[in-house]
């Protein structure tokens, strides 16, 4: 009942004008009561993905074409507190996290301070990556500074991201994604919430895997949709040249308890 309460408000303030949607999201933050999204750890799924599928995600590090070693950079759009951009770190990434709201990101330098012992290191040998959380639009460019070089990173982490934009957003989600993501670079996407009713709305608004496969084959571009607000599948012609490509697909043996038995967990690349 608290969950359908929760949800149920959530979508009543975000009801309205699309274009303040993300300014909605920080008078969220702002006020400080309300945040139904909010866990207060990783996400397992993620962590069993970083220790299990390494055969898939590769080392920590990446070596340039001259032999020059540096740590791999992973972002994490929407990261909220900031407990799955700590995680990163303590497998060795140097890990950004994003967020639209100036009072998120300080809260994610509050949790780094009272919380980030809680992080290890996973691998001695590589030891642990750097933390930085900025303020910016992700579909902007201004925050891109804080990225040494072209900005691209070599991991995106997606939970529930997309999930708190409305689907009118997921054709430059996908686009942004392709642009972020570096050539050997892998988008790791926890699909949820994958069993909801797309006409209930949102957020968070549904996301069978069929968007993913869609809107990745196809970033940038409107897809079609049908009358009960799922994307049509196989009518969008060739996949774009900067489609992404799905290499693995299943389901977590963990996850948060709201995900159990609907989550998926997808990995994707050039």
């Amino acid at each position: 009942m608290a969950l359908q309460e929760d949800r149920a408000r959530l979508m009543a303030h975000f009801a309205g004008d699309i274009s303040k949607h993300q300014n909605k999201w920080s008078d969220l933050w702002d006020k400080g009561d309300f945040l139904p999204w909010d866990r207060g750890v990783p996400n397992p799924a993620l962590v069993d993905t970083l220790t299990d599928q390494r055969d898939l995600l590769g080392t920590c590090f990446v070596e340039d074409g001259f032999g020059n070693k540096r740590r791999k950079r992973a972002l994490v759009p929407g990261c909220g507190k900031g407990y799955d951009v700590l995680l990163l770190a303590g497998f060795g990434y140097d890990a950004f996290g994003l967020e639209v709201s100036e009072t998120a990101v300080n809260r994610c330098y509050e949790e780094q301070k009272a919380n980030g012992h809680k992080y290890p290191i996973r691998d001695d040998s590589s030891g642990a990556g750097a933390v930085k959380f900025m303020h910016g639009d992700f579909f902007g460019t201004d925050w891109m500074i804080n990225i040494e070089g072209d900005g691209k990173v070599d991991l995106i982490y997606d939970y529930t991201f997309l999930s708190a934009l409305p689907p009118s957003f997921r054709p430059d989600w996908a686009l942004r994604m392709a642009q972020l993501l570096a050539f050997k670079g892998n988008l790791i996407c926890i699909e949820f919430p994958s069993a909801k009713d797309p006409l209930i709305g949102g957020p968070p608004f549904a996301l069978p895997p069929q968007v993913y496969t869609e809107h990745l084959a196809h970033p940038g571009k409107e897809l079609p949709y049908d009358d009960k607000g799922h994307v049509k599948e196989g009518v969008s012609g060739p996949k774009s040249p900067v489609a992404l490509t799905r290499v693995a697909h299943w389901r977590p043996r963990r996850t948060h308890e709201i995900g159990k038995g609907q989550d998926w967990v997808s990995i994707w690349r050039y």
